[in-house]
């Protein structure tokens, strides 16, 4: 697993990757891509550190899992690679992004340009089996993760955090509400979303509002 991060997520970082966890993380996940089909591909695992370095950072978007499915995962969550069907999740994020903001929906799922705009798009878990959703959970992937929402939390102000669904809001308990702006709702899968507490949370407006009155550049959404 020859896996770069961009140089201020590394320094900050440098302490995770010491740790016997992350040592055992590394091993089983060599393992599972020498053995089986796991997503992203190896060289993209850390994709969103290396859209989105720690400085650059305004905006925290957490997901779960990447993507299982053939194609889909390229280490940004809820982005799909240019040409991939945009999956149901991301389609309500941008119908909900027309609704708030009037923008029409791209044709693209691809989120690299939020990312490089200062959106990290953070799965809880970096890596996944081919159509096993949840498979590389509980292996240390969460701790590790979890030590990159705290060393924002507590490095940085004035970021905005959109925590979507129980899970994410669960591991957002590790933020400091009185430094950030933290944005909750339900999840934007048809499951949830569908049942009322997505559609109208216009967080994308808020987000935007916020980071404004803190004299920083809103996202292009």
């Amino acid at each position: 697993m020859d896996v770069k991060i961009e140089q201020s997520w590394k320094e900050r970082l440098e302490p995770e990757f010491e740790k016997p966890y992350f040592t055992n993380l590394v091993e089983f996940v060599k393992n599972e891509y020498s053995t089986k089909q796991i997503f992203p591909p190896a060289k993209q695992i850390f994709n969103a550190f290396n859209y989105c370095s720690f400085d650059a950072c305004k905006v925290v978007i957490l997901g779960q899992d990447p993507y299982h499915g053939a194609g889909q995962a390229h280490g940004l969550c809820f982005s799909v690679n240019e040409g991939v069907r945009t999956p149901p999740s991301l389609v309500n994020i941008f119908k909900e992004i027309q609704d708030d903001l009037g923008k029409p929906i791209p044709k693209s799922g691809n989120l690299e340009r939020w990312a490089k705009q200062g959106v990290l798009l953070l799965n809880a878990t970096l890596t996944v089996q081919s159509g096993l959703a949840g498979s590389h959970q509980n292996k240390g992937w969460e701790k590790f993760t979890d030590a990159v929402i705290k060393c924002l939390s507590d490095e940085k102000n004035n970021l905005v955090f959109m925590l979507w669904g129980r899970y994410a809001q669960d591991k957002g308990s590790i933020i400091d509400a009185s430094r950030h702006y933290i944005l909750k709702s339900k999840h934007p899968s048809p499951m949830s979303a569908n049942g009322g507490g997505w559609f109208g949370n216009q967080h994308f407006s808020k987000a935007n509002a916020y980071l404004e009155s803190k004299g920083l550049e809103p996202i292009n959404w």
